[in-house]
């Protein structure tokens, strides 16, 4: 339920992610909003291998004090071997400070496991926040096709709609890591889909002075450090682009972005465009001879187009400086 400023008053929410440094920030995120659960986290394959990437959801909890099951999941993608991102994160994921070991295990079952399970139990209760490559949830829509129908919203961090890719000149990381499982994802028929690409995310860009506000001894602004840089290396200015946790911000907020509805695709075969996220957009009259060519016969998601940056790096910088 919604309240009047637009902000969900109450949810619950399986992530799913690759922790990495802007994952971190999304957990943040979560953790300071009222009324908001994590109910669980499944990790995937990314930023980091999947090993590293659960040691670091384990160390976030004990942190951030979130008591919840973590759930190791796909160590690979569908059908392409695996790359990570240790240039953008760190050799340990989290931009050098990932610390001790955590002292919690994940769960005996998977995160695509975890996942199928929790949406049957819960039908109609659960949502879905999956910032890293979308193999877990391809894999839990093979163990519970009924996925769609049990999971409440969806919300999806990839994709560069009309801007261009990170990871190549078209595409973007988290769905070009494994862009067989993100064209399962959009064909599978979510009633409520929400993607959060590129095309918002790097105009959310946080500069210089967002981070020299943070308190020097805030762990967020010393994992953002080594990130901040390879931003800087990227992108030619100085700050960092908060990718994951605009995405739990459209979430809980979805008045926080605008979005434009269509039927959308992964690019499987283009030898310079896979991983892109693909849609028909041409405006066809009434009685024109040419059919739509994209993804006709799909369920219509929502991608984001703009966003109230503003308004979320104020939201950010108050949920990474509580205590």
């Amino acid at each position: 339920m919604a309240s009047p400023d637009g902000m969900i008053e109450s949810m619950r929410i399986i992530v799913d992610a690759d922790p990495g440094i802007d994952d971190a920030l999304a957990l943040y995120y979560l953790r300071a909003q009222p009324e908001t659960e994590i109910v669980a986290i499944g990790t995937v394959h990314g930023n980091v291998p999947v090993q590293l990437a659960t040691a670091n959801a384990l160390r976030l909890i004990e942190r951030l004090n979130i008591d919840v099951p973590v759930a190791m999941g796909a160590a690979k993608p569908l059908a392409q071997p695996l790359m990570t991102a240790e240039s953008v994160h760190g050799e340990d994921g989290l931009g050098g400070y990932a610390g001790d070991e955590p002292t919690t295990s994940p769960t005996g079952e998977s995160a695509a496991e975890q996942l199928a399970n929790l949406a049957r139990n819960n039908p109609g209760e659960l949502n879905l926040l999956a910032i890293g490559p979308l193999t877990n949830v391809a894999l839990a829509l093979q163990i519970e096709p009924r996925l769609p129908e049990l999971l409440d919203k969806v919300v999806v961090m990839g994709g560069a709609l009309n801007v261009p890719g990170n990871i190549t000149s078209h595409a973007e990381a988290n769905f070009w890591h494994d862009p067989e499982a993100a064209d399962l994802v959009l064909a599978a028929g979510f009633e409520d889909l929400t993607i959060v690409g590129l095309d918002v995310t790097m105009a959310s860009h946080a500069p210089q002075e967002w981070l020299d506000g943070l308190p020097h001894d805030c762990y967020p602004r010393r994992i953002l450090g080594f990130y901040a840089d390879f931003y800087g290396s990227f992108l030619g200015k100085a700050g960092f682009v908060p990718h994951d946790p605009l995405a739990a911000a459209v979430l809980l907020d979805p008045g926080l972005a605008t979005y434009r509805e269509d039927r959308f695709a992964i690019e499987l075969t283009g030898r310079y465009t896979r991983g892109k996220i693909v849609a028909d957009q041409r405006f066809l009259a009434p009685g024109s001879p040419f059919g739509r060519d994209v993804a006709p016969e799909r369920t219509k998601a929502r991608y984001a187009v703009t966003a109230d940056n503003a308004r979320f790096l104020d939201q950010l910088r108050h949920a990474v400086t509580q205590p």
